[in-house]
């Protein structure tokens, strides 16, 4: 199933919140033959929610690149580190329409976190911003400079729980639907930010 398709009907599926902000617009036409893809924004250094704000609306000037959907805010723990070693990040997730290949949106994404001026010295360092391509499509690669789905998309909450947000049937190539996975994964350390919220950009 696409990574926007919905059942609203269905009572099994939980309502979107209110703050899911969704395009619905003929824009898409300009594009030609565009695939679906599936980004994690994360920042914990500094203005972090005009840091997200900021790689929304990057993303979206960029040539082949629609936004159509921008997750809740979600305030997390960070990731692989000890517990208040670092300031907590918020997290969000955006469905973009594209018609760039995986290789011209990875080098996007890593132009917008340079943007930001993140830095890489440590794997699980704090950052201005992260800007991760967690699916693309049906592709699955195995290619070390862009692996695809993202390798730890399937156990990190703090992706699931806003994608789950934007499309409770949605899946992850190769491990399942976000609902089972998030299940899975739990959402200690995950609260959503319901007085926060990211916008589409006109």
């Amino acid at each position: 199933m696409s990574a926007f398709a919905q059942s609203p009907g269905d009572p099994t599926v939980q309502p979107v919140p209110t703050s899911v902000v969704e395009r619905v617009d003929a824009a898409d036409s300009t594009l030609s033959d565009p695939r679906n893809a599936v980004l994690s924004l994360g920042s914990n250094l500094g203005n972090r929610l005009e840091t997200l704000q900021g790689a929304v609306d990057a993303l979206e000037d960029t040539p082949g690149v629609r936004v159509k959907r921008v997750s809740p805010v979600y305030e997390t723990e960070p990731w692989g580190v000890e517990p208040g070693s670092q300031p907590t990040y918020f997290n969000a997730v955006v469905l973009l329409r594209t018609t760039l290949p995986p290789s011209s949106l990875l080098e996007r994404a890593q132009a917008v976190e340079e943007a930001f001026h993140r830095v890489r010295d440590e794997q699980w360092g704090a950052r201005t911003l992260d800007v991760d391509i967690v699916a693309y499509a049906d592709v699955v690669s195995e290619d070390p400079r862009l692996t695809l789905p993202h390798p730890r998309a399937h156990e990190r909450a703090f992706v699931l729980a806003p994608w789950r947000d934007l499309d409770p049937e949605a899946a992850l190539p190769g491990r399942g639907t976000v609902t089972d996975l998030l299940a899975a994964a739990g959402r200690e350390g995950v609260e959503v930010r319901r007085d926060l919220e990211l916008r589409l950009p006109e």
